[in-house]
């Protein structure tokens, strides 16, 4: 199911996106926003990097927010979770200028140690491994490096493994690659609890979905 949304939009450095826009209605009054990171194209659906974008095609499908719509440097879905209202968006600015795409769903009214959620790959941490954290660094993940020049450490990220590279393999080229078979089907049933376990932090709070998360 992973990549059953993924739908081709201009990047931030193509004509016509990237220009100044108002934040959407939502975020002025109590949305979350939940951010999946990734690389735009069919190049990079398969990738390690990319497993924050899978996730966030599995809530906007679990979640019955239907298919992503393009909105600035985003692809962007819309609903509500248990009467809440709940903003999916997927960055298309590449990895390393995520904070750029993330600027208009700021509004003065959202927190981002209460309102957001950043799902991302995690390449320190075994296939399929989840990690719920409030805050903390980016750890060289260039989009979380992004993200913190807009936000701050401040804001609560799921790290999602893909697997260490082995020795004498470069970081850059482990990520921008695919996963094994065995491999994949580990984080995919990883990322198939996330929509429960994200409810749970829609509902009840960070702990408790870290306790459910977790693993």
């Amino acid at each position: 199911m992973r990549r059953t949304l993924f739908r081709r939009v201009p990047t931030i450095d193509e004509p016509g996106v990237g220009e100044s826009h108002s934040p959407p209605e939502e975020a002025s009054g109590g949305v979350k926003v939940v951010v999946g990171l990734g690389n735009p194209g069919p190049r990079y659906d398969a990738t390690r990097h990319n497993v924050g974008w899978w996730a966030a095609d599995r809530l906007a499908d679990d979640w019955g927010l239907g298919g992503f719509e393009a909105e600035g440097a985003a692809l962007v879905a819309r609903g509500s979770v248990a009467s809440q209202p709940v903003v999916v968006v997927k960055p298309t600015t590449y990895m390393n200028r995520s904070g750029a795409a993330l600027a208009r769903f700021m509004a003065e009214s959202l927190d981002p140690s209460s309102d957001m959620m950043v799902l991302v790959d995690d390449a320190t941490r075994p296939p399929g491994g989840l990690r719920l954290r409030g805050s903390g660094s980016a750890g060289g993940h260039n989009g979380l490096k992004s993200l913190e020049a807009l936000l701050g450490k401040g804001y609560p990220r799921l790290r999602i493994g893909v697997g260490q590279p082995p020795a004498g393999v470069d970081l850059a080229s482990w990520v921008l690659d695919a996963m094994p078979p065995e491999d994949e089907d580990q984080v995919l049933e990883a990322v198939s609890l996330i929509p429960a376990g994200l409810q749970v932090w829609l509902q009840e709070g960070l702990e408790a979905a870290m306790n459910r998360l977790n693993r």
